[in-house]
């Protein structure tokens, strides 16, 4: 169960019916499951579904290397709502299946396409280490160039920020509870509920 509930529209201050008009009228075309937290600060929601936005439609990454970066932070974070939704999306952009279920069991996936292997490399050992070794980042930014690279610490970053929401509010749950990601404590502590 959420936590938080997106506010009945009847009760939503003019500057939150503000931000979700705008944000439908987005790309989107709906209001995504953070926005529901965010929407206590209707700036903080405006400029994150902007910036959302942004990197998910509008950097040089194709659609399946920005994906593949979404499902890479949603696993790091065991965000079970982020994954639900972003699985999918990857699969209807054309991810392989074993490189979705090698993510989600914590394995290496095997690549045949060398700039999603860039992506997932730069992806996990960053959001393990906090850092991206000399060698690695020589890598990504020969297959990414550097806009690419700054674009995916973009895509990283954000994600990180929409992962921490849906989790601390637990938005999206439990309809969104991904069986594949293995996460006992909070699987334990769902059943009690």
């Amino acid at each position: 169960m959420s936590r938080l509930e997106m506010p009945p529209e009847a009760a939503m201050t003019p500057a939150q019916a503000a931000v979700c008009a705008e944000t439908v009228a987005g790309r989107r075309g709906k209001v995504p499951a953070p926005m529901i937290a965010w929407l206590r600060n209707p700036e903080l929601a405006r400029r994150g579904q902007k910036l959302g936005e942004l990197l998910r439609f509008e950097t040089t990454l194709e659609p399946d290397l920005t994906e593949l970066a979404i499902l890479v932070c949603g696993r790091h974070w065991t965000s079970h709502h982020e994954w639900t939704a972003h699985k999918a999306m990857g699969l209807k952009v054309g991810l392989d299946p074993d490189v979705i279920a090698a993510i989600a069991a914590r394995s290496t996936p095997r690549f045949d396409d060398v700039r999603q292997r860039a992506v997932y490399e730069v992806s996990s050992t960053l959001l393990s280490s906090g850092r991206v070794p000399d060698a690695l980042y020589a890598f990504g930014v020969e297959l990414l160039g550097e806009q690419g690279m700054v674009e995916l610490v973009g895509v990283l970053g954000y994600y990180c920020f929409v992962s921490l929401t849906l989790n601390t509010f637990e938005l999206g749950l439990p309809g969104s509870i991904a069986p594949e990601l293995q996460d006992p404590d909070f699987q334990q502590r769902a059943a009690k509920e």
